[in-house]
């Protein structure tokens, strides 16, 4: 965790224990960054933006150059625009505070579970479509691209299962809001276009010769 707020991360870090999720609390962003670098067993990052040094935001994109690690913003700054450029520069949630530390938990697991796999494990053949390079398997909530396992947050999850079984046939951007219980009923177009690109970035780490998500002008997406 990457928290200037010491009584904060101490809360944060003795609520977390009692569900056995141990935490390592950096105040400094810049140390948070190094200790990251050297030691790649951490599971996940909770990360503040209103940190001394460096913006948070500014921060994602230094983290993004060395780790895939999922990342969960957890910010007193609530506005739209820091949400975007969060999601957009490669964070997998944003948890606006003050929040239960309950819910962090909560999301903390989902998460856990949706990246527990290795991005080489094969997935059963359990749901195909005309595009044969996706599979997906509902039970674990995991989506494979050319058999390797795409490491998606819930939101993309949802998107790109919906794409999936759209078999080539174009989505409504409102249609991906509607579908999903994880994406807010009251959330913009502009945070599926955001979310559609970080499934894009995915999908182009494993197979980036063509893009499979093509933008339907003024209507959506479809998968090709």
């Amino acid at each position: 965790m990457i928290e200037d707020d010491l009584e904060l991360a101490e809360i944060i870090t003795n609520y977390l224990k009692s569900f056995d999720i141990e935490v390592e609390s950096y105040d400094s962003p810049y140390l948070g960054l190094s200790t990251l670098e050297m030691k790649k067993d951490f599971e996940l990052l909770i990360l503040d933006l209103t940190l001394p040094e460096i913006d948070g935001l500014e921060l994602i994109p230094k983290i993004r150059n060395v780790s895939e690690i999922p990342i969960i913003i957890s910010s007193a700054r609530d506005d739209i625009l820091d949400k975007v450029m969060g999601l957009e520069r490669g964070a997998d949630d944003y948890l606006p505070k003050p929040y239960n530390p309950r819910e962090l938990q909560a999301r903390i697991k989902a998460i856990l579970k949706r990246t527990a796999s290795t991005n080489a494990a094969q997935l059963p053949e359990e749901q195909t479509t005309n595009n044969s390079a996706f599979f997906i398997k509902d039970d674990d909530m995991q989506i494979s691209f050319k058999s390797q396992t795409l490491s998606l947050t819930l939101a993309e999850f949802d998107i790109l299962k919906l794409l999936i079984q759209r078999n080539g046939a174009v989505v409504a951007r409102e249609d991906f809001i509607y579908s999903s219980d994880h994406i807010e009923d009251d959330s913009s177009l502009k945070n599926i276009d955001v979310i559609i690109s970080r499934i894009r970035n995915k999908i182009s780490k494993i197979d980036d010769s063509k893009t499979y998500i093509k933008s339907v002008r003024g209507i959506g997406y479809q998968l090709i």
